[in-house]
C-alpha cells in the first residue's frame, strides 16, 4: 500500500517515490462508442482496477473515442503492463455487457493498439488535471 503525503511523496517498503503519468488511448478506428452510459461504466471499471492493482487515479475523463487518465503508481508497475491490464479488462467487460459494440468495431477490437504515456512533474500536475477535467467542455 502507499500514501501520498503532504510532501507529495509516496512511501513503500524501502523506497520513496512520486510517479505520475498522463495516459491516453483511443478506440479502434477512433469510433465514438464510449457514450450513452458506456463512458460511466468505463470510469467505474477503471476505479475498480485502480483499487485492485493499488494505483491512484488523480484525474480521469472518458471521451466518446478516447480515455485520459492521470495516475500515480508504484515503481514496480511497468506502464505497458498497466495499460494492457486496463485495456484488456475494460474491453472484455464491455463486450460482455454490450455485445452490440463488436458490430460497430469491424475487427472486434475495442482499442487501438497504441497509447500515449507522458510523465508528469510536480509543476505540471495541476495543468494536466485541469486539462483532463476540461475535456468534455472542449468537445
Amino acid at each position: 500500500m502507499f500514501n501520498i503525503n503532504n510532501n507529495e511523496l509516496s512511501y513503500g517498503r524501502g523506497y520513496v517515490y512520486s510517479l505520475q503519468y498522463h495516459l491516453v488511448w483511443c478506440t479502434k478506428y477512433r469510433k465514438k462508442v464510449l457514450k450513452d452510459g458506456i463512458d460511466t461504466e468505463c470510469k467505474e471499471m477503471l476505479c475498480d482496477l485502480a483499487e485492485e492493482y493499488k494505483f491512484q487515479i488523480l484525474a480521469m475523463e472518458v471521451m466518446p473515442d478516447h480515455i485520459h487518465l492521470l495516475v500515480d503508481c508504484r515503481p514496480q508497475f511497468y506502464i505497458s503492463d498497466m495499460i494492457k491490464i486496463m485495456k484488456g479488462n475494460i474491453a472484455r467487460q464491455m463486450f460482455l455487457a454490450h455485445p452490440e459494440l463488436k458490430k460497430e468495431l469491424w475487427g472486434g477490437h475495442l482499442w487501438n493498439p497504441s497509447y500515449c504515456a507522458v510523465t508528469v512533474s510536480d509543476r505540471s500536475r495541476e495543468q494536466v488535471c485541469s486539462y483532463i477535467e476540461g475535456q468534455k467542455e472542449r468537445q
